[in-house]
């Protein structure tokens, strides 16, 4: 945008992933007016890699975050019911064997070693069942089913896995859609009012009295903004933003880990998740994944240049093969990878030991500096982004009286306003709206669109009426929907944010869309 006239918005919020955009949803819900500049695509770092769970952090319990763990819990609920197109239960199997084993020297570790020395550290069976029953219990479950015991023999559960795994436990837990998850809030947000900037890059931040100054770097040039608070929600670029952007004397930190995940073909054909704990200590999840794949992750590496991008190195991809090749008959090799990604968690640095131990939980603090404040995020995980965001406008509503009163939850995100259970009806609908569609595809639109398929699809009586097919049933139509409601902009925006149908086209059909949506645009 050109260089701005007097107008001062309540909020500039620096970062377009999950935190940002989910604070800048909640508060144009609240009657702030709210600017938010990333300086890329949204959810192009953190909220687009992780490893896709509303989850409450089983091995947390370890750590005794029972407050995360239990926030996490309530909100999968809250936020299953608001968003069931991108967001659905699912049932995690956690094999059992005698040399389960916690991680370095977990707080609980310590203790049981200490009480009971013969255990060498290894994870008792009673003491899973007992995590599991917490597990159960802390949220106020209500929708997802209990944690039940499987005996594998002669079970679908047990037919990938070495005979050696007898028994399993298995709860809930739900996945996400990670990077369309940011993208709703994202689109909610500028429904409501707020001016969403993307591929804009902030230069500097000034303050001036009770006045922030920003100026920002974007598709048609540099512009001036003006902000009565500024937000700092930039993730792996947090302390960055603080030092070369603000240039805050802030002491707090961050502690950038990297977490990396590969995507194989698909290894099993039940629709269950497998939760593996090794003999180091550490946890690795095998997740079925669009449809024909299986994603396994995660690791845990420290990663020191936020500027560097993160990549599954060799290394980690040899480790998570070496993991789950000691729990599925059928061995994987470096071979049977098709694609593999990486992203680093901004935690707080709260001077854990290893990059497992670090905290998941969120810190937010404000500054003033005796002038126009700025509120920073540390960490957080993406389960709690609607708590973390509730959590920010405590911090915010003080600086502006007219705040109104927390209202995300249960409200649901663009195309969720349906049942959780309604999925199915919802496909066949669309299917007996537009016949063409393959079952394949009509499954895809509603888990990315949900009730605004239709707005994507519109008149169409054909598949012709949809223009240039570009592969994987991705036509113009739909790639013109994501560039003026979206902001997609190039193939990469498409193919791995907006959906993963870079797993199904080729280099060359992806170059293909890039060149279509450059003239596009």
């Amino acid at each position: 945008m050109p260089a701005d006239d007097e107008t001062i918005h309540d909020l500039f919020i620096i970062g377009g992933g999950i935190n940002g955009c989910g604070i800048a949803r909640d508060a144009t819900g609240r009657g702030l007016t709210v600017a938010l500049a990333e300086m890329n695509d949204l959810a192009s770092a953190t909220s687009s890699a992780s490893t896709k769970l509303f989850h409450g952090g089983l091995r947390y319990l370890e750590y005794f975050e029972v407050r995360l763990v239990r926030e996490s819990l309530i909100e999968r609920e809250t936020l299953l019911r608001a968003m069931p197109h991108i967001s659905w239960p699912m049932r995690f199997v956690l094999p059992y064997h005698k040399d389960m084993r916690f991680e370095g020297t977990t707080p609980t570790s310590r203790i049981l070693n200490t009480v009971m020395p013969w255990m060498k550290g290894r994870r008792p069976a009673w003491l899973i069942r007992f995590g599991l029953l917490l597990y159960d219990n802390l949220g106020g479950r209500k929708i997802l089913p209990p944690t039940r015991t499987l005996m594998l023999k002669n079970r679908p559960e047990g037919a990938p896995l070495k005979d050696r795994f007898q028994k399993a436990f298995e709860y809930s837990d739900c996945w996400v859609e990670d990077a369309r998850l940011v993208v709703l809030n994202a689109r909610d947000a500028a429904r409501r009012g707020a001016q969403v900037m993307t591929r804009t890059k902030v230069l500097s931040a000034t303050r001036q009295a009770d006045v922030w100054v920003i100026e920002t770097e974007g598709p048609e040039g540099n512009a001036t903004h003006k902000a009565r608070m500024l937000v700092n929600a930039g993730g792996p670029w947090v302390g960055d933003i603080i030092q070369t952007k603000v240039r805050s004397n802030s002491k707090e930190g961050v502690r950038l880990v990297r977490g990396s995940h590969i995507v194989t073909k698909r290894l099993y054909d039940h629709d269950k998740c497998y939760f593996f704990q090794g003999e180091d200590g550490r946890i690795m999840f095998a997740i079925p994944y669009e449809t024909d794949f299986t994603l396994i992750g995660t690791t845990d590496a420290e990663h020191h240049d936020p500027d560097k991008r993160p990549v599954c190195t060799p290394e980690e991809q040899s480790y998570m093969i070496d993991f789950v090749n000691h729990y599925f008959k059928q061995d994987i090799t470096l071979d049977d990878i098709v694609w593999s990604y990486s992203g680093v968690r901004p935690l707080y640095d709260d001077g854990a030991s290893s990059a497992t131990a670090a905290t998941r939980d969120y810190t937010i603090k404000v500054e003033e500096d005796g002038g126009a404040p700025v509120l920073n995020i540390f960490g957080g995980k993406i389960t709690t982004y609607r708590r973390l965001a509730e959590s920010a406008m405590k911090k915010i509503a003080p600086f502006f009286p007219q705040t109104g009163e927390p209202w995300t939850a249960g409200v649901a995100l663009p195309g969720g306003d349906f049942g959780v259970k309604e999925v199915d009806s919802l496909i066949a609908r669309l299917s007996d709206d537009y016949p063409f569609l393959t079952p394949f595809w009509a499954r895809r639109l509603i888990r990315a669109y949900g009730t605004e398929a239709w707005a994507v699809l519109d008149d169409a009586k054909e598949a012709a009426d949809l223009g240039e097919d570009f592969g994987a049933t991705l036509t113009a139509r739909e790639i013109t929907w994501l560039m003026t409601e979206e902001w997609a902009r190039r193939a990469e925006d498409v193919v791995w944010r907006r959906n993963k149908m870079g797993l199904r086209l080729s280099a060359e059909q992806i170059a293909h869309l890039d060149d279509w949506m450059q003239k596009a645009a």
